[in-house]
């Protein structure tokens, strides 16, 4: 006979199975049908018991958007290390792929963090900020590092807007040193790639055309010619 879990662990393994089942419902209903009693009932535990982790539907929500930029920061990152400082485009290939990866293995996740909000629901910022600017610092540094080199090409990008110098300044906190004109980049360019990930997974791209993996393919090839000098020799 195993061990009983001590009731630390017992918290730990039920906060789990509380948010896991929470994605089971998100993608079963949808996330607004998202509520704690019906995962109290799912769980086999009363509402007062679920309470003591989450107060409110609004704190599951939450949770689980930290959860998912999580591991979508991990997935950016381990991406992006797996080549050397050196290799920008190497890097932008590996982020922009991983990006994808990812969506499409957590459609749910992707859909909470980027998709439709929720009616009522407004994400608490500074709980949220922290793992939101860890998922996109990767791509972030991979465009600081070419501006840094020279090697960046925004000749027409269009010119940037004063009074950004305080949320400049808090994202550095969490998502690295940067300068305002490699985070603009790095927005449009999340924009481009965002915009074909989430038609795939809603089913809105068109039954023609390219093959949805090689239009993506082409889109970072965009991406490279458009931002990415030729004097560029990582890749």
């Amino acid at each position: 006979m195993s061990p009983r879990p001590r009731k630390g662990e017992r918290s730990i393994n039920l906060q789990e199975a509380i948010k896991e089942t929470a994605w089971q419902h998100i993608a079963r209903y949808g996330a607004p049908a998202l509520s704690l009693r019906s995962i109290a009932r799912a769980l086999g535990i009363t509402a007062p018991a679920i309470y003591n982790y989450y107060p409110d539907r609004d704190a599951l929500v939450t949770a689980l958007i930290i959860d998912a930029f999580t591991s979508l920061g991990d997935a950016q990152i381990a991406a992006c290390d797996a080549f050397p400082p050196h290799d920008l485009i190497g890097r932008l290939y590996a982020i922009g792929r991983a990006y994808r990866q990812w969506a499409l293995a957590h459609p749910q996740r992707y859909q909470l963090i980027f998709g439709a909000p929720i009616p009522g629901y407004v994400a608490p910022m500074d709980q949220v900020f922290p793992a939101s600017a860890r998922a996109f610092g990767a791509l972030v540094s991979v465009v600081e590092a070419a501006r840094r080199a020279g090697t960046l090409q925004t000749d027409s990008f269009p010119p940037l807007i004063p009074g950004y110098e305080a949320l400049l300044e808090e994202w550095k906190l969490f998502g690295g040193d940067a300068d305002i004109l490699s985070l603009s980049v790095a927005v449009l360019i999340w924009a481009r790639v965002h915009g074909l990930v989430s038609l795939q997974i809603t089913g809105n791209l068109p039954p023609f055309g390219a093959d949805i993996e090689a239009l993506y393919e082409y889109e970072i090839a965009s991406v490279k010619r458009q931002f990415f000098r030729r004097d560029d020799h990582s890749g």
